[in-house]
């Protein structure tokens, strides 16, 4: 069934509390399609008057900064040995290629990682643990977490909520359009950012095979 069908049939109390919890779950580190649920309800919020786009915007807005912060609290307490243990979990998604990228995104961008990180699929599942693993401190956390929350999860909602009412009958009939773009988005950011954490992996294989050329020499004399 399709998602906003199936969204369709249930009680907007349900859809609340499943944009919450899934974008919630997301924001935590575990790899869930928050940002097509959230999606799929705004365009069904604009379709059907019994959902209120602005319960669902701070429905979704709460999960992102709830779920974030308790994956830095999580990631915090872990340690290095958590993002071992989601590495053999979800291979695919905190294999050392992508941590290594993201770990370097952090050190780089420190908060403002936190921040825009919450508009790529891959980042936002990372950045609330892996900014307790690298103890970045709670108060530049929570501020990026805040504002990039109700940025990403209020200002998607807004726009797919503004475009479902302006061609409301065009989406009646191509409503899916709107779930392909979205994935289409994220799997487009997702091949960008497995195509750099390949390079940056293979760079910092090379950078480390010299370090060790050079230091055997010294060590030998």
């Amino acid at each position: 069934m399709h998602v906003q069908e199936w969204l369709e049939t249930i009680p907007a109390i349900a859809v609340y509390a499943l944009v919450g919890v899934v974008i919630g779950i997301e924001s935590l580190g575990v790899p869930l399609p928050g940002e097509i649920v959230l999606v799929s309800s705004a365009l069904l919020a604009s379709q059907h008057g019994h959902i209120n786009p602005y319960v669902l915007g701070a429905c979704a807005t709460v999960g992102a900064i709830v779920g974030d912060s308790i994956g830095y609290a999580i990631g915090r307490k872990g340690g290095r040995p958590l993002l071992t243990k989601l590495g053999k979990r979800f291979p695919k998604h905190f294999s050392e290629a992508n941590i290594g990228l993201a770990e370097r995104s952090f050190e780089k961008w420190g908060m403002w990682a936190v921040f825009f990180g919450r508009f790529v699929a891959l980042l936002r599942i990372f950045a609330g643990p892996l900014a307790g693993v690298l103890r970045m401190p709670y108060w530049k956390f929570l501020i990026a977490n805040v504002l990039g929350g109700i940025l990403w999860a209020g200002g998607t909602t807004a726009v797919i909520y503004t475009v479902g009412i302006v061609a409301e009958a065009w989406l009646k009939r191509f409503s899916w359009l709107g779930l392909v773009l979205a994935v289409l988005i994220g799997l487009v950011s997702m091949l960008i950012l497995k195509n750099r954490a390949k390079k940056a992996a293979a760079a910092h294989s090379a950078e480390s095979a010299e370090r060790a050329a050079a230091t055997e020499p010294a060590a030998a004399e």
